[in-house]
């Protein structure tokens, strides 16, 4: 009897710690536990891998990105319809097609236009509404990559693999989060409710010229039962604090026939794009001391003084800005380049304004881009280090406010404020008095069929007297004033 009574006891004991170690074992360390959960409540872990194909369609808003009226606005949006994302969840590869009409006065006019872009493993592509693909630049393949796993069955698909490496759990404001890195070597943060246990966000990290690391981050919302699934009906997106993407799903399909969804041929074996083009900067004189650095989308001007120089417009990326610089620097060796005026905020004309600083150069801006300009200068760039991460410089800037006259005894310019633009609160536009030469930036473009800035910008000559001879657009060739009475004179025809 007492030896049956200590085998009993041994064999409960036994139990019992098998029963602790198993537990211990299925709870797992904190992060695992959390991406379990995440799991369990999107309808659980094998449901979850069997998964093959995820396709969202709806509408909503997509924002426009560094390119509204003032660095803060956000209220210029191009609305979507016909939006679907078809998502081989397996195999890495997606595929949008959308069609947004701006809110907003648009270069290309307001008619809907049609968008269809993707990323297969490492390639991305556009498609054209001609249905030419392009491939684009490795940077934005691997953001796309990245936005793959911004959707709860993606990303908590990619953090029960066992390649993935779960890492720093925490717990705040009623979320629970854990950084994620893929097998294939993407980093991305995930949370969820600590009540729900639902995926409530997404962050990954990206570069952005103008906004350094930046966070982008899709929140999910409205959850609904789908085939044994809980799904977001609402998904946002914030690149930084700006709104990118806004979709109200309206249907969802799990395992349905998604179509080809591989890179287009052409755009697979063509060669991968590392960065930005090569700058090509041709120079053509405009008169004495003026010169038009030309030769690709955005151009520059040189404005040569008795003892200095300046540039007016740092545009797009270091890449163009640094070889402006140069080119500047080229044809007048004997005088130091000190100012550069940025036309306004927007990012494709913004773009190169720290190159600038890390050159030394002051910028001239309008008043109401100081706060943006400090901001932007102050941002770290660790994730792609640009000029000024590599040769950090303090900036030197000087505000526009109604006018700056810049003169000596070799030449004069005007700058003014363009007021009332429906393109932007902070342009400036140049005035050569003596050569009767105007410098602008996107309110005329003369090779653009729709104009909707082109009114604005005559009223602002004309209340400001200026006696134009030609238009220099920053965008565009030189053309004679009498082209931008052309153009008003057909728009109220």
């Amino acid at each position: 009897m007492d030896n049956w009574r200590l085998m009993t006891r041994t064999t409960s004991l036994v139990v019992f710690v098998a029963a602790v170690a198993i537990g211990g074992c299925s709870r797992g360390t904190p992060e695992q536990q959390t991406v379990d959960d995440a799991a369990v409540a999107l309808g659980g872990r094998d449901r979850l891998l069997a998964i093959k194909t995820l396709v969202i369609e709806g509408e909503g808003t997509n924002g426009n990105l560094g390119q509204d009226v003032t660095p803060e606005a956000t209220g210029q949006a191009f609305v979507l319809k016909g939006y679907k994302r078809a998502i081989d969840v397996a195999g890495g590869a997606v595929r949008v097609e959308q069609t947004r009409t701006p809110n907003f006065a648009y270069f290309q006019g307001q008619q809907p236009q049609t968008q269809v872009f993707g990323v297969d493993g490492d390639v991305g592509y556009n498609v054209a509404p001609n249905g030419t693909a392009t491939r684009v630049s490795n940077a934005v393949a691997k953001d796309r990559r990245a936005e793959m796993y911004h959707h709860p069955v993606t990303i908590v698909r990619a953090a029960l693999d066992p390649g993935a490496k779960l890492a720093n759990p925490r717990t705040a404001n009623g979320q629970r989060a854990v950084d994620v890195t893929t097998a294939a070597g993407l980093t991305l943060t995930l949370a969820i409710d600590e009540t729900t246990k639902l995926p409530t966000r997404v962050v990954s990290m990206t570069d952005n010229p103008n906004l350094g690391d930046v966070a982008v981050e899709t929140s999910f919302s409205d959850y609904q039962d789908l085939a044994g699934l809980k799904l977001p009906s609402h998904l946002t997106t914030k690149t930084d604090k700006f709104t990118t993407a806004d979709i109200r799903v309206t249907k969802q399909s799990v395992d349905a026939d998604t179509g080809n969804l591989a890179a287009p041929a052409a755009v697979a074996s063509a060669a991968a794009i590392a960065g930005p083009p090569p700058a090509t900067v041709t120079a053509e004189e405009l008169a004495s001391g003026i010169w038009l650095l030309a030769g690709q989308s955005h151009h520059s001007v040189l404005v040569e003084f008795a003892d200095h120089l300046m540039l007016i417009e740092a545009p797009q990326n270091d890449t163009r800005a640094l070889a402006v610089i140069a080119k500047a620097r080229e044809l007048r060796p004997n005088k130091p380049l000190t100012h550069v005026v940025s036309t306004h905020h927007h990012f494709d004309h913004s773009g190169g304004v720290r190159a600038a600083v890390s050159e030394g150069l002051t910028v001239i801006t309008h008043k109401a881009n100081a706060a943006f300009y400090q901001d932007a200068v102050s941002r770290a760039h660790t994730l792609a280090p640009d000029a000024l991460a590599k040769k950090p410089k303090p900036i030197k800037i000087e505000t526009v406010d109604d006018v700056m006259h810049l003169k000596d005894d070799t030449m004069a310019v005007d700058l003014y404020p363009i007021a009332g633009s429906p393109h932007a609160d902070t342009l400036l536009m140049a005035y050569f008095p003596k050569q009767r030469l105007l410098v602008e930036a996107d309110v005329y473009s003369p090779a653009s069929a729709v104009q909707p800035y082109a009114a604005n910008l005559l009223e602002n000559i004309r209340k400001r007297k200026l006696d134009v001879d030609r238009v220099v657009p920053i965008h565009g060739t030189v053309v004679p004033f009498s082209e931008l009475l052309k153009t008003q004179a057909k728009s109220t025809s």
